[in-house]
């Protein structure tokens, strides 16, 4: 039996162009994503990576195309209502509040109506502490829960910042180049976190370190972008024995 949910995708990019000044930064993509998995985008630079979550997050506006979320037109809403609707995105630089402990930066996350004040000085009700208790245990910070986030490492300021993107219950991750200058142990801990994320989140990672690319796309699916376009997909194996992306990444050799 077919449901809604595998009829209607979560995430529907359609025949999409972003053009600036004459330039096509993004050129007639398409892109779909189910409601949960891991999807790992690449793509040299230039390929349009970063313009593409820019058209799902409302900062930039397509100029022709459509962009669809849960079913929903998104292309001409403003970046606040995009996210309200369940889309999150992590930049490549940690935005997190270096005063506050992980556990306030959490709070503060996971109430939007919370000043900085009320965070500091007024009560977490009870479930809201529930919560925010389970995330610094998913993201791994429980034994520095308490101490200001200027401390962290700066792994452990990505991995907040993922977890304050999950603390608004989104329903779609964005996460921009997640390890860059990471150690070997937390861009390990780092693909870890992401894959335990995508078992109950749709999350599209966009990643040059293709090592990193290696351990988190090993059973999903991975898409090239080039010249703004979607090169082509599939499976690592795949990606990486296409003639297409060899050319792309590596020259044509007859050149």
């Amino acid at each position: 039996m077919t449901t809604a949910s595998q009829l209607t995708p979560l995430l529907e990019i359609d025949n999409v162009t972003v053009s600036f000044d004459g330039f096509k930064a993004i050129n007639g993509l398409n892109f779909t994503l189910a409601e949960r998995g891991l999807r790992v985008i690449i793509g040299p630079n230039g390929a349009g990576k970063t313009t593409f979550l820019d058209v799902i997050t409302g900062k930039v506006q397509p100029t022709t195309g459509r962009a669809l979320f849960k079913g929903k037109d998104i292309k001409s809403l403003p970046e606040h209502a995009i996210a309200r609707l369940g889309i999150g995105r992590k930049f490549q630089t940690p935005r997190v509040y270096l005063n506050l402990t992980p556990r306030e930066n959490l709070e503060l996350s996971c109430n939007r109506q919370k000043t900085v004040w009320t965070t500091l000085f007024k009560p977490t009700p009870k479930a809201e502490a529930r919560t925010v208790i389970g995330l610094i245990d998913t993201i791994g910070l429980s034994a520095k829960a308490d101490v200001p986030a200027a401390l962290l490492s700066h792994g452990e300021k990505q991995w907040l910042e993922i977890g304050m993107l999950v603390a608004q219950s989104p329903d779609l991750l964005l996460v921009d180049e997640p390890v860059a200058g990471l150690t070997d142990e937390e861009t390990e801990r780092t693909g870890e976190l992401l894959l335990s994320l995508a078992e109950s989140h749709a999350v599209v990672v966009i990643e040059h370190d293709m090592e990193f690319v290696r351990q988190i796309a090993q059973h999903n699916k991975v898409t090239v972008l080039h010249e703004g376009s979607v090169l082509c997909e599939g499976t690592m194996d795949e990606i990486q024995n296409d003639s297409r992306v060899i050319k792309v990444y590596l020259g044509d050799p007859d050149s």
